[in-house]
């Protein structure tokens, strides 16, 4: 039951550092489209 136990911890601890990362790896690309989006429109802008 131990074992059992230790897997699952370690199963959600997995899923947290992933979401972890793929949620800020969103936000950084995000940011990114962001500041492209505004240079963009100033250059279209004048």
């Amino acid at each position: 039951m131990d074992t059992v136990k230790t897997v699952f911890k370690f199963m959600l601890a997995s899923t947290l550092i992933v979401g972890g990362v793929l949620v800020a790896g969103t936000v950084m690309a995000a940011k990114g489209i962001d500041g492209l989006g505004d240079k963009l429109q100033a250059k279209l802008h004048g």
